[in-house]
């Protein structure tokens, strides 16, 4: 199996933006950087979040996207080749990824990655934003459908990181608790069993286990 690799890396600040349906402040619209770049806490030097209310915590520090997952959509959506086509950065990710599986991915796993040292805090949840970014109607339900939403780490040991560095998996704590599972659990089966295994699962992050237990009380 090939090693997980960045492919490309993005940081954004908050802008003031407009389309047909009116202004929205976003910091989806991430720029790429160039070489190295300083990993810390709380995410990458040069990288700030708009909306602190759903953004913003430790365990958000690094959002990542696999490239596999925009060819998928290419080919869903018929827009292969088109100037509507996505590619990296498409959906505001910091980390673009090359052989990122979801499936294979658990959360709790720890990796060295340049000179830093992250791990795997838990899926992305899909927007509205990164809809109305990409411009494909539905996109943020199917997202969700197709489980193929990207997902967050927190940073253990700041350092510096670059495009083209492979991850080292340094400890995998739950290899029963693929990133699959945890949006197979919250967008799809809704099963009981899988809801209260993820919330035994120390390193899910907070976000996600707040959602599946409202989940729990229905």
């Amino acid at each position: 199996m090939k090693p997980i690799t960045i492919h490309s890396i993005y940081v954004g600040q908050p802008q003031t933006l407009s389309n047909e349906k009116g202004e929205w402040r976003s910091s989806i619209y991430r720029t790429l950087v160039n070489g190295p770049i300083e990993l810390g806490e709380r995410g990458l030097a040069g990288d700030r979040v708009t909306d602190t209310k759903h953004h913003g915590a430790s365990f958000q520090a690094v959002c990542c996207h696999s490239l596999d997952h925009y060819d998928f959509w290419n080919s869903h959506y018929e827009i292969a080749g088109s100037e509507q086509a996505l590619g990296p950065g498409s959906v505001g990710e910091n980390w673009t990824l090359l052989h990122a599986d979801e499936g294979a991915i658990c959360v709790g796993d720890i990796y060295a990655v340049g000179t830093a040292r992250v791990q795997v805090s838990g899926p992305r949840y899909p927007c509205a934003k990164q809809e109305r970014k990409v411009g494909l109607k539905g996109f943020t339900k199917r997202s969700k459908e197709m489980l193929r939403t990207g997902f967050y780490l927190s940073t253990l040991s700041a350092g510096t990181v670059q495009a083209g560095d492979m991850w080292a998996l340094e400890a995998r704590p739950n290899p029963t608790v693929p990133l699959r599972l945890v949006n197979e659990t919250a967008f799809l089966t809704k099963d009981p069993s899988a809801v209260r295994r993820l919330l035994d699962t120390p390193e899910l992050n907070d976000g996600w286990k707040r959602m599946l237990r409202r989940m729990s009380k229905r």
